[in-house]
């Protein structure tokens, strides 16, 4: 690495072994514990519910470190997933050197590091969502010759008791969006999470205010985001697990409350995790072509437009998901794609397309003098349904299938849909009315979301990349909420709606 990357980059592996977390070793880590006082290794892994796990070692000797870090560990894996049996239920948890990063939280000097999941035979977990994840990039790569990535806007609740908050600047509600000090409470916190994540390997763009806030008679609510930067899908998705756990890690010494629930209350913003994609060949984005969206992009969003309503059964996995996706709100209810335009499902954000836009840091400072740069590598597309009840491995599947379904349809069917399926208004504006009835919508419950998810089968298990018993799995998973016109039977009925919220309210 450049002198200047290591000296800026936050993670202190990286800083005194100087090299990037890819390159890491067993040797690497051995280093670095040995030569700065850790005491404790941490083994971290996904559970069934989303949520990270933890097992943790003392370490003896040198002898008991290497072999943790060779042989990994075995865990009970019926406890951790539900459709693992008893009678069969051990599973090999090993170490992936580049995830390595020292706990910020822990007195006792600790080195935490995410686990993958092998069968008994030493291989990949066929059933594990990161295993499903890596075939279904590597299928697009190998039938395309294009790499997905991808990066997600985490969105969050911060919740605390109204009589411990300075509510002499109070906020407006539903009006937080990069709201600043003193009208937002939680900006600290927000910052802290930020630098740890950081330290911890997460490429982080930018955090910021959110639009929902309020006040009830006791609790005082805020909600924030932190975005990450476009990366492997593989990076992307163990950087937001770590992320959510440092949240919660972080809110818990706060004394307050961090939840990820996609619907806090009807009537106020929910928490989505939009998701941000790019596509590369040979390391370079092929996102722009002549300063335009390329037909690629094109392809690519028309194939998981064509597939949005299944994408819903790994990206929206509770009821309260769909108390979410309503129409006039910001989080999509029609399968559509626009310029810009935040009422469709996905969203072609300014993306620096053209050299002209190169041009806009001089206007602004008169006296810059270097030559200018094309930004057109930021160019993305926004996917703005999934919530943070995902499975963020399997979403991240689900993507590179629609992406490899749009690329494997002809050329010309794929760009008419595309063409057909672009808006350039507010659909939900009464004058827009008939451009509205011409969309097809998302699904409004589990149980309709598992319906298009056993419609669109084939998509998902061609060249084994889903198992058809995964399909199964996750269609049972969801018809079993029962919540089919869930939305219409709960109208009005508020106390119910609490119920429903509370108990999903810690999700994933």
């Amino acid at each position: 690495m450049k002198p200047s990357s290591v000296e800026l980059n936050p993670n202190k592996l990286v800083q005194y072994l100087n090299k990037p977390a890819s390159e890491f070793t067993k040797d690497d880590i051995m280093k670095f514990i040995r030569e700065n006082g850790i005491k404790m290794l941490t083994f971290r892994y996904i559970g069934g519910d989303g949520r990270l796990k933890a097992l943790a070692f003392v370490i003896r000797d040198e002898e008991h470190l290497d072999n943790l870090l060779s042989a990994g560990e075995r865990v009970d894996g019926s406890s951790i997933f539900t459709y693992i049996e008893a009678d069969s239920s051990d599973l090999y948890v090993l170490p992936k050197y580049r995830t390595a990063f020292v706990n910020p939280f822990e007195e006792i000097p600790t080195l935490d590091i995410l686990c993958s999941y092998f069968d008994k035979d030493g291989t990949p977990l066929k059933s594990a969502s990161e295993t499903v994840m890596k075939k279904a990039g590597q299928t697009l790569l190998e039938k395309t010759g294009l790499e997905l990535q991808a990066m997600g806007e985490l969105e969050y609740y911060i919740i605390a008791k109204k009589d411990e908050v300075n509510m002499d600047f109070p906020a407006v509600d539903q009006k937080g969006y990069h709201e600043s000090n003193p009208f937002t409470k939680y900006d600290q916190l927000r910052k802290e999470a930020m630098v740890y994540i950081s330290e911890a390997g997460g490429k982080i763009k930018y955090g910021h205010s959110e639009v929902g806030n309020y006040s009830d008679d006791k609790y005082y609510y805020e909600q924030n985001e932190i975005e990450f930067e476009t990366d492997t899908l593989e990076n992307t998705a163990d950087r937001l697990l770590i992320a959510k756990w440092m949240l919660r890690m972080l809110a818990d010494q706060y004394g307050v409350v961090v939840s990820f629930a996609p619907k806090i209350t009807v009537g106020k913003a929910g928490s989505g995790i939009h998701i941000h994609q790019k596509l590369l060949k040979d390391g370079k984005s092929v996102m722009v072509e002549n300063d335009k969206l390329s037909d690629t992009a094109k392809r690519a969003m028309a194939g998981e437009l064509d597939i949005a309503a299944a994408i819903t059964a790994f990206g929206n996995r509770i009821p309260t998901s769909y108390l979410r996706l309503v129409p006039h709100q910001e989080a999509p209810t029609n399968i559509c794609w626009g310029d810009r335009n935040r009422s469709a499902l996905i969203r072609v954000p300014l993306g620096w397309f053209t050299d002209d836009a190169s041009k806009m840091i001089s206007i602004a400072n008169p006296n810059y003098c270097e030559d200018l740069k094309s930004h057109s590598y930021k160019a993305t597309y926004e996917y703005r349904a999934c919530d943070p009840s995902l499975d963020i491995y399997l979403v991240f599947a689900a993507f590179a299938v629609g992406v490899r379904h749009g690329l494997e349809m002809k050329e010309k069917v794929a760009l008419a849909l595309a063409d057909k399926l672009y808006i350039d208004v507010n659909i939900f504006k009464d004058e827009h009315a008939d451009r509205l009835a011409q969309l097809d919508h998302l699904p409004a419950s589990c149980y309709e979301s598992a319906q298009a998810l056993k419609k669109y089968k084939d998509v998902f298990t061609m060249y084994d990349v889903f198992s058809e018993g995964l399909i199964n799995d996750t269609v049972k998973y969801l018809e079993a909420f029962d919540d089919y016109q869930l939305s219409e039977r709960l109208y009005g009925k508020n106390d119910e709606i609490r119920a429903l919220v509370d108990k999903y309210f810690h999700i994933g």
